[in-house]
């Protein structure tokens, strides 16, 4: 066993765990945070991206001693109290979602996207969710959501919100 200590969504934990132990089973298994899902086991989905200091990364490819000393940002952490994030507001008015399986790493994806570049062309938006698959639309309405935060200049990272509690 490896102990680790690490900040998510704005808390510290410390957890004693196997050294093969992947951070997506951490997080779900150990945390109880269920939002980020597993979806392929190969990395290809996307559906267990969370940010990882500040980048979003997908889970299912680092073990959790990896995250030792890190700050994790899941989909829980997102909404301040009990009020959706920009983001997710404009997901769910732009109907952006039909199962949802996807939609917790999509928008950790847009997050990470938005903080880096704030006013993206589409092919951008598209370039930047890539690596999330979704099953059930054509990515139209979610690149719509992402877009309409951005052109209204109402995202604020909530990594940026962390640091400041």
């Amino acid at each position: 066993m490896s102990r680790i200590q690490a900040i998510v969504n704005g808390r510290k934990v410390e957890a004693d765990v196997e050294p093969r132990k992947l951070l997506i089973d951490f997080i779900r298994e150990d945390l109880g945070l269920t939002g980020p899902h597993i979806g392929c086991d190969t990395s290809n989905c996307g559906a267990c991206t969370v940010l990882y200091n500040g980048r979003a990364i997908k889970s299912c490819t680092m073990f959790a001693v990896q995250a030792d000393g890190a700050e994790i940002l899941t989909i829980e952490g997102v909404s301040t109290d009990g009020k959706l994030h920009p983001l997710q507001q404009a997901f769910h008015e732009n109907h952006a979602l039909q199962c949802g399986y996807c939609t917790p790493g999509m928008i950790m994806s847009s997050i990470d996207l938005l903080t880096r570049n704030p006013n993206p062309t589409e092919e951008e938006i598209r370039l930047g969710i890539s690596g999330n698959l979704c099953r059930c639309t054509g990515y139209h309405n979610i690149v719509k959501a992402i877009s309409s935060v951005a052109k209204s200049h109402i995202f604020v990272s909530p990594l940026k919100k962390a640091k400041e509690e």
